[in-house]
């Protein structure tokens, strides 16, 4: 078999760059997943996940998700909507059934290990037969799997669970809560936000419900997230003021503060000082259920769980009531860490990565689109520089300056600053550009933004050094 691209995985960001490259160049494609269908980890997702920004800048650039529809009820009323995972899912397979391969230019093998790249073949397997697979690449391997996305489903818990005890991951917490008198959620990320609001959602009295949260997170208010002209003064103004806190920032724990006062950040407990931020968005809604939860265990993480009790790393034990279901949480969905960040492309392979934070989709098509129409390696990785995923807010100061130098550098390449334009994925930006001389208003606002940006990036740069220094 030969292909000039063998793309490893379908999800998202797999997906994302073959829209864009099928657009772009007339290059073949092989697609090998080990799912069954496209969609990557929504595939392994609980059944009551939500995207957790509007859909309409997610997934693909040709093929829009959802239908720009107002959430009129619940706790995203007045917000673009949610997709479900069943959405997701069913709007990648429909991307792969009525656009990628009617093309005839993809070929998608599921249920398939890629295996090795080596000398330009490419080789993978079947799961269910065993068949084996060689593949000729005359261009480059895409690897999406680079960051090894992980969810409850299928990760290995760090903990242990003595015989008896009730522990079960969020995809089996609906066909099991009725039997249990109480509930502890193990984790802190996103995914145990949204175990605790389906347990109150579900009925779930808020005594009954315990929460094991080793630390808290600064999470990003979807009010001003939007990205649609609807929302323009709530998004642009908060942005304005968001470079105007940065520009006068003395040090991290400041900086948070002041970008909560201006309703760029959320917290759960106001009494709290978070040590995490991975750029999870929530609504003030969320937030006030999730506040009912005052049972909270925070001596650290879970070491094991006993019979009537959690024993913590800080070997303390956590007396638990009888009858107490466990809901594992604490799958980390990518490694947040800079270290493992390395050139887009290279001879033979493209790895993508973020080239705007937390838009992989968008990041993942401008991949394909510069693969496609730079010329060499050296000016592809000029133009697509990646951006570190951060873990706490000291590590959000390294994205924040990523974002903003590769906003500049799109802005001053007239090639991916034409493509930027006409990409749907990138929301902020079609905000900005769909003002009218005539907005007067809208253009004071965008006045007040550009000129805080210099000064943003300047003390940023003193900030980050600062750290550095520190560390």
């Amino acid at each position: 078999m030969e292909t000039d691209y063998l793309v490893v995985g379908t999800g998202a960001v797999g997906m994302a760059f073959v829209d864009t490259l099928l657009d772009e160049s007339n290059a073949t494609i092989v697609m090998v997943d080990n799912h069954h269908q496209p969609g990557g980890h929504w595939n392994d997702a609980y059944s009551f996940v939500r995207l957790h920004q509007p859909s309409h800048f997610y997934g693909v650039a040709s093929t829009p998700l959802g239908s720009m529809r107002i959430d009129e009820t619940g706790i995203n009323k007045g917000y673009f909507e949610l997709a479900t995972g069943n959405e997701v899912q069913s709007y990648f397979e429909k991307v792969m059934r009525e656009r990628f391969l009617p093309s005839g230019r993809v070929r998608y093998f599921p249920m398939c290990e890629w295996q090795s790249s080596e000398a330009g073949i490419t080789r993978f397997t079947n799961s269910l037969s065993d068949k084996k697979y060689e593949v000729s690449v005359s261009q480059k391997v895409v690897d999406t799997t680079y960051f090894n996305t992980t969810v409850p489903s299928r990760h290995k818990r760090a903990y242990d669970v003595a015989d008896g005890v009730a522990c079960v991951t969020p995809n089996q917490l609906p066909l099991t809560a009725e039997k249990f008198d109480s509930y502890c959620i193990v984790g802190a990320g996103k995914t145990a936000m949204d175990v605790g609001i389906w347990l109150l959602g579900s009925g779930a009295q808020s005594d009954s419900i315990s929460w094991a949260c080793p630390r808290h997170s600064w999470l990003l208010n979807r009010e001003v997230v939007q990205g649609h002209e609807k929302f323009f003064f709530e998004s642009m103004n908060c942005i304005t003021e968001q470079l105007a806190a940065i520009a006068h920032a003395k040090d991290v724990d400041q900086l948070f503060e002041d970008l909560e006062a201006c309703g760029f950040l959320l917290r759960i407990h106001r009494d709290r000082t978070p040590s995490m931020f991975h750029y999870a968005v929530i609504s003030k809604g969320e937030i006030e259920q999730l506040r009912k939860i005052s049972k909270l265990i925070e001596n650290g993480r879970v070491s094991a769980i006993e019979q009537e009790q959690l024993l913590m790393q800080d070997g303390s034990r956590v007396p638990m009531p009888a009858n107490t279901l466990y809901i594992d949480c604490t799958a980390s969905a990518v490694n947040f860490t800079d270290s493992k960040l390395k050139p887009i492309f290279e001879p033979g392979l493209i790895t993508p990565q973020a080239t705007q934070v937390p838009n992989p989709c968008f990041s993942a098509a401008m991949a394909a689109f510069v693969e496609a129409n730079y010329p060499n390696d050296e000016a592809r990785n000029k133009a697509c520089r990646p951006i570190p995923l951060p873990d706490n807010p000291t590590g959000w100061l390294t994205s924040q300056l990523g974002n903003m130098m590769n906003q500049g550098a799109f802005n001053r390449d007239p090639i991916l600053k034409k493509w930027v334009a006409s990409c749907r994925l990138d929301a902020f930006g079609r905000v900005s550009r769909g003002v009218k001389p005539y907005h007067l208003k809208k253009i004071a606002v965008l006045t007040r933004l550009r000129k805080n940006i210099k000064p943003a990036v300047v003390n940023l740069k003193q900030l980050i050094d600062k750290y550095n220094t520190a560390a």
